[in-house]
């Protein structure tokens, strides 16, 4: 017998899922996800995960919840380890108690994750605390679309008008108006200050504020439309004063990362973490070369080597892979110098054990020659374990100056099996590499950067953008991940 974990995804941002939330992703057999589960999570599941969409949008389901009920079962029969991802927690206003008892009365063990709901955190993004000492001490939490079997509301209206400090409609966007006025009618000052919070903790959300008897029609010219969520109380106030979430200096902003998905989630993390919306639009898939007869040979015997040149970290990935592959570890790497072309791959090489000799001031293949111009060529012999398809500009420097160079190609470069529809007016495009410019190009065409800014990481792949006709609004100083987010936040700025 397999067991369901009823798993709270949280209001929106991926982030804001528990340690064991993410635990329970990462190890489930089957997952079975509503739409306000955001759809990064999905992307942590395991290979050879199912993954079940429920749908659940306003109005629209794509399974009933019966046919969720049985497949939750087969599945579990199934001896299978199955998620239940629900948007928010699953025990607030979602429908995870019947799905709980659904399964207790089959005899399924299950086990619930409480999630962070929308019903805290979405005001806290939008700069609202529920309570504060002078101004709200009690607080109550409603949904604003009852069960529509009800023959009548069992909502306590006139106690909730004329009882807790700060109320918090959860789903009620379509019911605004029948809300204020219910309030109003049974005593609320229609004074009193409320706030709409569309899409709550997510790069596009959306916030309006305005007195009770106003927020109807504010809400309805501003298109605020579900999912959201409906506060009304003195402490709505706090908003102008508090308000943070919005400030950042990309909020709002799309911006396309076209790096292979799995080297995305640094660069994707930064922008998140300054307000953007980030779009996965990958041009380049990673192949590693195997098996390779090159690099065994090159592993085998180390010693010849005076120095190991990493313009990559999938080249630091592929050489230490096959090293020990071999039944060997960093010893063997004894006595020779070790030149990263960067941050990003000299930290990998430090995770592996090996702290660099030296390090290039411009993390380009030109910095790695101002370090070997210092360094001393002649008469010493390098290996480069790189991309099959790269500049060969080291290469030729080695041996101008009486070097030996062994180039070892370990990956290749290649379109992606599947590419994702052309994003419609993105703020900013980012190029990392001249593969990623060639391949975007390639995939979409030009026109798809039409009123774009265009990022560049550096000096290499802006060069490549102009080879095609394109000036980039933006280049890094510092031709990294970081540096090139900092030129974003600058432009913007």
């Amino acid at each position: 017998m397999g067991k369901v974990y009823l798993v709270g995804a949280g209001p929106g941002d991926f982030k804001l899922i528990t340690l064991r939330g993410l635990e329970l992703i990462r190890q489930a057999d089957v997952i079975i996800y509503d739409n306000l589960a955001n759809k990064e999570l999905i992307l942590l599941a395991k290979d050879k995960a199912e993954l079940i969409y429920a749908g659940k949008k306003a109005s629209r389901h794509e399974l009933p919840q019966k046919d969720i009920n049985a497949l939750l079962l087969k599945k579990a029969r199934e001896n299978a380890v199955v998620v239940r991802l629900k948007g928010g927690d699953p025990f607030i206003f979602g429908r995870g108690g019947e799905e709980a008892e659904f399964l207790a009365g089959h005899g399924i063990p299950c086990e619930v994750v409480p999630g962070i709901t929308s019903a805290i955190s979405v005001p806290a993004y939008a700069g609202i605390p529920l309570t504060h000492r002078e101004r709200a001490s009690t607080v109550a939490f409603i949904t604003g679309h009852e069960d529509e079997k009800k023959t009548a509301s069992t909502i306590k209206w006139h106690e909730l008008a004329n009882g807790p400090d700060t109320l918090v409609f959860l789903m009620g966007i379509k019911n605004l108006d029948l809300i204020a006025g219910r309030l109003i009618r049974e005593g609320r000052d229609p004074a009193t200050p409320a706030c709409v919070v569309q899409s709550g903790t997510l790069p596009t959300q959306k916030v309006v504020s305005g007195r009770l008897s106003e927020i109807g029609p504010i809400a309805k010219r501003a298109g605020i439309k579900p999912p959201g969520i409906i506060i009304v109380g003195a402490v709505s106030a706090l908003r102008e004063k508090l308000a943070w979430f919005e400030k950042r200096p990309l909020f709002g902003k799309k911006v396309v990362i076209t790096r292979p998905h799995h080297q995305s989630m640094k660069l994707a993390n930064l922008l998140s973490e300054n307000g953007a919306q980030v779009i996965r639009m990958p041009t380049i898939e990673i192949s590693v070369i195997a098996p390779n007869k090159k690099l065994s040979r090159a592993i085998e015997l180390p010693g010849s080597y005076d120095c190991i040149i990493f313009t990559s970290v999938n080249g630091v990935s592929a050489f230490f892979d096959t090293l020990f592959g071999k039944g060997k570890d960093t010893r063997s790497l004894h006595g020779i110098t070790v030149i990263p072309i960067g941050d990003a791959t000299a930290s990998l090489l430090a995770a592996r054990g090996i702290i660099p000799d030296r390090m290039p001031q411009q993390f380009t293949s030109e910095g790695i020659i101002e370090v070997l111009e210092g360094l001393g060529v002649k008469g010493k012999r390098f290996l480069l374990p790189r991309a099959k398809e790269a500049r060969d500009i080291i290469v030729e420097f080695i041996t101008s100056k009486g070097g030996a160079c062994d180039v070892v190609p370990v990956y290749k470069t290649r379109l992606p099996k599947k590419t994702n529809p052309p994003v419609e007016k993105p703020d900013i495009v980012t190029f990392t590499s001249s593969s990623t410019v060639a391949n975007f190009i390639k995939i979409y065409g030009k026109d798809a950067l039409k009123g774009a800014a265009v990022a560049s990481i550096g000096p290499v792949t802006t060069k490549t953008l102009k080879t095609h006709g394109l000036q980039p609004s933006i280049e890094a100083r510092r031709y990294d991940i970081p540096g090139l987010v900092e030129a974003i936040v600058e432009y913007f700025k």
